[in-house]
């Protein structure tokens, strides 16, 4: 992080922006949130970023131990990045930052997201009031990638990997997702529009009330 722009200044958030307030940082933590991935992958993940711009991310953020790169074992070799326990430790931002940018007068509802981006989007918008009483475990494959989205004492939780026994399965694009969850788009409407759900339906109907989007902020849209 030598010869970069710094505040200078003795407060730690300000120390925070000096180590992820550049231009893609945090996206690239977001994007390693639920596990290692590839350059590759982070490009295609980040499709408008630059590849020497990710590079020069990415050292940034080994040089801040935020990130670390490893090497796969056979048969699987590859050289991945993953975040280091204290680079985890940024998770909750998402949440917070999230919940409070939906609000904003200027949100943009028709931008592509990624999966990352769409299942930490669930994190923020989550109402647990909304979910007394209800409890399941939802199989999701977005974009083909498998995830355990669980409901339990209305606290939500999501992991990578195909869980045991779920409830409901659903395969589908994670914008299409969005759409029903935060926009109130018809079930039936994105079952035809592609959305695969087998198993208990109803669950994924009752699940499909818990994501509102807040009312946007005063203010007027761009």
């Amino acid at each position: 992080m030598a010869g970069k722009r710094r505040y200078e200044d003795g407060c730690a958030f300000a120390q925070s922006l000096d180590l992820v307030g550049e231009r893609w940082a945090l996206l690239v933590v977001r994007e390693l949130i639920f596990g290692p991935k590839r350059f590759t992958d982070l490009k295609s993940d980040l499709p408008g970023i630059a590849t020497n711009v990710l590079s020069q991310r990415m050292a940034d953020l080994e040089e801040a131990a935020i990130v670390v790169k490893r090497e796969l074992p056979p048969p699987g070799r590859a050289t991945v990045y993953e975040l280091t326990d204290w680079g985890r430790d940024l998770a909750p931002i998402f949440k917070v930052m999230g919940r409070w940018a939906a609000r904003s007068p200027h949100l943009k509802h028709d931008w592509p997201m990624s999966v990352n981006a769409a299942l930490l989007s669930l994190g923020a918008m989550f109402r647990p009031g909304r979910a007394k009483g209800f409890e399941a475990v939802i199989e999701m494959h977005l974009s083909d990638r498998p995830f355990t989205v669980s409901v339990l004492g209305k606290q939500l939780a999501v992991e990578p990997g195909v869980p045991r026994a779920p409830d409901v399965t659903l395969r589908c694009d994670q914008n299409l997702l969005l759409s029903v969850l935060h926009r109130g788009h018809p079930l039936d409407a994105a079952e035809a529009e592609g959305m695969q759900v087998t198993g208990d339906r109803s669950v994924l109907e009752q699940f499909a009330g818990f994501f509102p989007m807040p009312k946007p902020a005063p203010g007027r849209a761009a």
